[in-house]
This record gives structure tokens, sequence and C-alpha cells, in this order.
């Protein structure tokens, strides 16, 4: 279901998460429809696929440290379900890593390396924060976003001659739709934080393959 159909399905404060997505989320930023255009270069799918292993290629992710730190009224059934379908995403992922070959050569890769590291270290500091909601509210954002990357990852296996892996996390408005008035407000506004700071995240993660992208095509 499209990103933009989220709206439909909550409002007002409510659906804030929601509201949020439709704002912030990737799905709006112009490289990540570029990247999912035909004819689109194969070094900077590449590049992408790269990046994304980088931050969150790891064994530890948000939806392990979420579920350390449940949300009282909160179904938490989403969350088993996004933390073994993540699984499945990060074991794809890094086969399409492997599968584009190198990172491509890119001017100031250190200075990217560097912001890998501080994305890293912002998303385990969400994940781990002691204000209950926030992990979670990080975790739904990570959904949300990764219906968007998967795109992108989708691309490269096509290219790559891979077959492309079906997805079952949780459909994004089924996400967004959790954060109701039943939950207390300092929970919702704690779940809105962490939302809002991961799609910031990604923003800036997109925004810095963007560059990656502009630096190539200068040398």
């Amino acid at each position: 279901m499209a990103i933009a159909s989220i709206q439909l399905k909550v409002g007002g404060e409510a659906g804030s998460i929601a509201t949020l997505a439709v704002s912030d989320g990737c799905a709006q930023h112009p490289f990540v429809r570029q990247l999912t255009a035909t004819g689109a270069a194969g070094r900077d799918i590449a590049d992408a696929v790269h990046v994304l292993c980088a931050v969150h290629g790891r064994l530890t992710d948000l939806f392990e440290e979420a579920s350390r730190r449940p949300v009282p009224d909160l179904d938490d059934r989403w969350l088993a379900q996004a933390t073994e379908a993540f699984g499945v995403e990060r074991a794809y992922l890094a086969r399409l890593t492997a599968a584009v070959g190198p990172l491509p050569s890119t001017p100031g890769q250190a200075e990217s390396d560097a912001a890998f590291a501080a994305q890293r270290h912002t998303f385990d500091m969400l994940a781990r924060s002691d204000r209950t909601g926030c992990a979670a509210g990080a975790a739904m954002a990570l959904v949300i976003d990764w219906h968007s990357f998967r795109q992108i990852l989708n691309v490269a296996a096509v290219r790559t001659n891979i077959a492309v892996a079906p997805s079952t996390l949780p459909d994004a408005p089924e996400i967004a739709a959790l954060a109701t008035d039943n939950l207390p407000a300092a929970v919702r506004r704690a779940m809105a934080f962490g939302a809002q700071q991961t799609f910031a995240q990604h923003r800036g993660l997109c925004d810095l393959i963007e560059a990656r992208a502009i630096a190539r095509d200068k040398l």
C-alpha cells in the first residue's frame, strides 16, 4: 500500500507517526525515486546497497532492542513479526551487497564512513532510550522507510539476476495505525519523537547517497 495512503488510516494526534511518514519518510525523497526509475546508474544502485548495509546490516537492530522495552497497552505482535522479517531483510541485504560488487570509488569516503558511524550511534541511542515508546516509534519508522529502501534492493536484485526475496514486514499503514488514543499522551509523544528522529536520519542518509552520486559524476 502506498505511503501516501497512511494518512487515510489515522488522524489527529493519533496519526502523528502517519503524518510524519508522509511528510518526512523516504518515499518522498527524490533520489529514492530516481534510483528506482528505469535507467538508474548501476554504480549508484550499488552504492545505495552498500550504504544501507553499512547502517542497517548489523546483527543488533532497532526491533530487538525495542522488544526489550515493551510499551504498555501497545499490541506487540507487529514487533515480533518485524523482528523476524528484518532478519530476512538483513540476509537479503547482505547477499545483494556481495552481488553488486565492490563499493564504488567515491571522493570523501572517509567523511562518509564517519557519517555512517554517526548514524549507527544515533540508532543505538534511540533503540536503548529509557523513554517509554521511543524505541518502538523508531522501529515503526524503520519499517515504514524500509518499504521504500526495499524497492532499491529489488532493483539491485533484478540487475544482478538474484531472485527478489518476498518481504514479510508489516504494512506501513498497519504500523502507523498502532499509535492510537488508547496510549498515554507521553508515550505517544515518545513514539513520535523516535519516529521523527529515524525519518530524519534516513533523509540524511538519502541526501548522502545522492551527494556521493554527484561526486562520482564529477570525476
